[in-house]
């Protein structure tokens, strides 16, 4: 079946039909991960967008649940070049194709998946539709310019208080939209891990008396959270050790004071090089997933310093601080897609609890 990509600026794209063939409206990003499309597909920092893959071959490996991030698939549409029809893997459950219908999600294939992603860049991230039906374009494009990711942390958070046992330190975790390998790289080093849902007040979380907070990745625009940003102050206001991911990240650093803004095209996928400015500059390879980043301009200098730094635009990629056990990072230490250079920045977190456990004995 044939299907259109119509972006907002009112350029076509002709292709098949890929999974569901309802017709969607979403922000349009791309991802240049070579591989873990099924990461991708599983997490909810996708809500609200449709994604381009810039690999030119997807689904050759199929789909492996086990490797899921969450237990459904986030994105509001997918577009791929090439979908692989016969995946070759002794893991593999279904195929992508049967997948996407499964998760209602609309895609479309065989479009010039490279071409698309250079207009993204020369112009920003813009809107799109994704149709199967016979559309005018120009009676479609007010539609497609007037849509906007509006609720993206309601939509994706739990909905109950999840428990993942562990005898090691506490920690009380707030969903904004998190992935399921943060909370496991946390669990596998013996923390006991209390999942919150994102709006659970932070009085709730602080009288359990955990040993940290974790602030997790999730979709959206963070200034559309202002209750969330109030509760995360007063979190920022305790003495209790915090390591922050992705928009975690943004709402803490909003929560002290400091700006966000949304990026021309934003980071997405796992080969971002970051400067670690805290260990003489040392460079990390690694896995992002975000369309807003933190203006460092506005950081108040007495309450936090630059910890990291994008290699190649410079943007801000974490925060250390001040007389504060609390530090930030813009990208995924889980890497899940991706390499796993950062994924000792756990193993810091586990012993800035320890040490304050330590130090309250």
């Amino acid at each position: 079946m044939k299907a259109a990509l119509i972006l907002e600026d009112g350029t076509v794209f002709q292709g098949t039909s890929i999974g569901s063939t309802r017709t969607c409206i979403s922000e349009i990003v791309f991802n240049t991960s070579m591989t873990g499309y099924l990461e991708v597909l599983t997490d909810p920092s996708y809500a609200g967008q449709a994604v381009c893959m810039t690999y030119p071959l997807i689904g050759n490996y199929g789909i492996c649940t086990d490797d899921a991030e969450s237990a459904k698939a986030w994105p509001d549409g997918y577009i791929v070049r090439e979908l692989s029809r016969l995946p070759s893997n002794f893991r593999s459950e279904v195929s992508i194709q049967k997948y996407l219908q499964q998760q209602d999600i609309p895609g479309i294939a065989g479009i010039d998946t490279r071409a698309l992603t250079r207009i993204l860049r020369e112009k920003g991230t813009m809107n799109g539709m994704i149709t199967t039906a016979d559309v005018r374009v120009e009676d479609v494009l007010s539609r497609i310019s007037a849509y906007k990711v509006e609720k993206a942390v309601e939509r994706v958070t739990c909905r109950e208080v999840i428990r993942l046992e562990g005898r090691g330190p506490r920690v009380a975790m707030m969903d904004f939209g998190y992935k399921r390998d943060i909370a496991e790289n946390l669990h596998k080093r013996g923390c006991d891990v209390t999942i919150y849902p994102a709006h659970t007040p932070a009085s709730e979380l602080l009288s359990s008396s955990p040993d940290g907070i974790m602030l997790t990745n999730g979709p959206g625009d963070p200034k559309d959270n202002p209750g969330i940003i109030r509760e995360v102050r007063k979190i920022y206001e305790s003495e209790i050790p915090v390591f922050a991911i992705c928009l975690g990240h943004q709402l803490m650093a909003l929560a002290a004071g400091a700006d966000t803004y949304k990026l021309k095209y934003g980071h997405r996928g796992g080969n971002h090089p970051v400067r670690d400015l805290t260990d003489r500059g040392k460079v990390l390879i690694t896995s992002q997933n975000h369309g807003y980043a933190v203006d460092v301009s506005t950081v108040d200098p007495a309450v936090a310093r630059p910890a990291f730094e994008n290699v190649n635009d410079g943007t801000n990629e974490g925060l250390q601080y001040i007389g504060k056990q609390i530090f930030t990072v813009q990208f995924h230490p889980e890497a899940c897609p991706g390499p796993q250079d950062a994924n000792y920045l756990f193993d810091r977190f586990v012993r800035m609890m320890k040490q304050k456990g330590a130090a309250n004995a």
